[in-house]
């Protein structure tokens, strides 16, 4: 593999204009509100559109979407009703969001069909829409290979693959699925892997399916990077719910995501709150898709302000005024936590997580911070508290 691609003042584009793209996506760009991209989005669109394969580790909540969205529909033959671009996704949420955002980019470029499957739709209503001869498919990997099996979808003609949350993906074992998908694509096709951290298998199907990629680690800077000034409180297991009551009962934040482990306490915490006056709803993975589907709409509609859910969610959720993420329990893996508050923060507003943390759990909170600091944003300590570079905190204890 090539070195990293490291992004300077010099050659940092600054302007949508300044990439050679069309007027109905600079139209679009405006149009969703965007004034100019985002590093990653800077990075990433001149390489695409010189049909390089890209290996990007960026932060989350840094504009993915369009820097590989952008270059799809500016290649997209749209005389060719052949499946050209297709997207994978781990999960239904996050295939959902990046269809959402796609149409908004390809809103004044007529002829532009894109299609989203996922399990838990009606087989019948997927077909339909394949029917349609889309030239963009984003899907999760599983329903993907099942309409290719089924005869419904064919990829010899792909021209572009791109593995979104490529390391979440592979880490909940899709490895097999995305194997046998990138073996029926074209060898020549491009292969676009974003990440928000990397792994041995992210290495692995870069070394054996792209050519001569170049890779992009883009760190968070002061623009990008989501302001979130994270707090540890200190709690035993037969009082967390009484500390959270009393963080809800502060009315400070009207914008919520409470994280759970499992679905049980998940459906368990939801009534309590419930019963306590609160508008909450919930989401995990035993809900049918059509009612997770309607809950997430009214949650980014602000029909009820406090949602709760498991991880199944924490990649899905893309709403930018999410104000506080309270992580009821500590999730089992590091990168979990990052996904978790990334849910805030976002669109260059300041956010702020809540830990729940019991005596059992403070072995858990110190693996979580040293993954934290870990990470590509500096932080340096205070007087006992961790700080950012800019000097936000970045965990106090409460």
């Amino acid at each position: 593999m090539k070195g990293d691609t490291v992004l300077t003042e010099e050659n940092k584009v600054t302007r949508f204009e300044d990439m050679d793209l069309s007027s109905e996506i600079i139209r679009a760009v405006r149009a969703m509100g965007f004034k100019e991209p985002s590093t990653v989005q800077a990075r990433t669109i001149p390489l695409m559109m010189q049909g390089m394969d890209i290996n990007a580790i960026a932060p989350t909540g840094t504009g993915k979407t369009c820097a590989f969205g952008i270059p799809m529909l500016e290649y997209v033959q749209l005389q060719d009703p052949v499946v050209q671009e297709v997207v994978l996704a781990p999960t239904r949420e996050l295939a959902v969001q990046i269809g959402e955002e796609l149409t908004q980019l390809a809103r004044y470029i007529k002829g532009v069909r894109i299609a989203v499957l996922y399990g838990g739709q009606p087989m019948r209503k997927q077909i339909n829409l394949l029917h349609r001869n889309p030239q963009i498919l984003i899907a999760t990997p599983g329903r993907l290979l099942d309409h290719i099996h089924r005869g419904n979808v064919s990829l010899k003609a792909v021209h572009t693959m791109v593995l979104d949350e490529a390391d979440e993906m592979l880490n909940m074992g899709f490895v097999k699925d995305v194997t046998s998908i990138m073996d029926m694509t074209p060898k020549d096709r491009q292969l676009v892997l974003f990440s928000a951290t990397t792994n041995q298998d992210v290495l692995t199907i870069a070394w054996k399916y792209q050519h001569e990629p170049v890779e992009i680690t883009v760190e968070a800077t002061k623009e990008d990077r989501p302001q979130i000034t994270q707090y540890v409180i200190a709690t035993e297991p037969n009082r967390k719910t009484d500390d959270l009551l009393y963080l809800l009962d502060a009315d400070v934040y009207q914008r919520i995501m409470i994280f759970c482990n499992t679905k049980f306490m998940t459906d368990r915490l939801t009534s309590r709150l419930k019963k306590e006056g609160y508008q909450v709803e919930c989401l995990h993975g035993d809900i049918p898709q059509k009612q997770r589907s309607l809950t997430m709409n009214a949650f980014k509609a602000g029909k009820f302000p406090i949602l709760i859910s498991t991880d199944v969610a924490a990649r899905g959720i893309d709403v930018d005024d999410v104000e506080a993420v309270i992580n009821y329990d500590l999730p089992n893996e590091n990168e979990y936590y990052l996904h978790r508050i990334g849910r805030t923060g976002r669109a260059h507003k300041h956010g702020v997580s809540f830990s729940l943390v019991t005596f059992q759990e403070s072995v858990r909170m110190d693996e979580i911070l040293r993954y934290m600091i870990a990470r590509p944003i500096p932080l340096h300590f205070d007087g006992g508290v961790l700080r950012q570079e800019d000097g936000n905190p970045f965990f106090e204890n409460v």
